[in-house]
């Protein structure tokens, strides 16, 4: 859901654009585009699709309007991973993967992830126990996937 009047708007252009809007508009490579194109018009910038490479490329070589996009991606990131956690009853830790968190685990870092992701009312305790990590390792699933196959061999 959103939680402010960005977010609201955000909601608003991507709804109009596509009828429903799934979490997946935004956070994925082409949500990222997405999403950057959506910022810039409610910033009353020319709005142009942009690559998500050249997005955090951006974003890590300082452009405030990169910037701004990658923030507000990690903090609705950070929303529904909190919002998962507490879904699947987490305890253990959430593991980020895929490719766009390895690429801007600075930026993530110091983003509105944490914050978000521990701002669900009373449960705001709950989550702040439950670690989150990013996975750094390439094709992690894939390892995961033949560990598990040799082990029934």
């Amino acid at each position: 859901a959103p939680t402010d009047e960005v977010e609201a708007e955000l909601l608003h252009r991507l709804a109009a654009r596509h009828g429903r809007v799934s979490i997946e508009r935004i956070l994925s490579g082409a949500g990222l585009d997405e999403l950057h194109e959506c910022l810039q018009a409610i910033e009353g910038r020319p709005a142009e699709s942009t690559p998500s490479a050249r997005i955090t490329a951006a974003a890590l070589a300082g452009d405030p309007a990169a910037l701004r996009t990658v923030d507000r991606f990690c903090a609705i990131f950070g929303s529904v991973a909190g919002d998962l956690a507490l879904a699947y009853g987490a305890t253990g830790g959430v593991l980020v993967a895929g490719g766009i968190a390895p690429r801007i685990v600075g930026l993530l870092q110091a983003s509105a992830f944490r914050s978000r992701f521990e701002a669900k009312g009373r449960f705001r305790d709950y989550l702040a126990a439950i670690p989150s990590r990013v996975i750094m390792r390439p094709y992690a699933a894939l390892l995961g996937a033949a560990r598990a196959a040799a082990m029934l061999c």
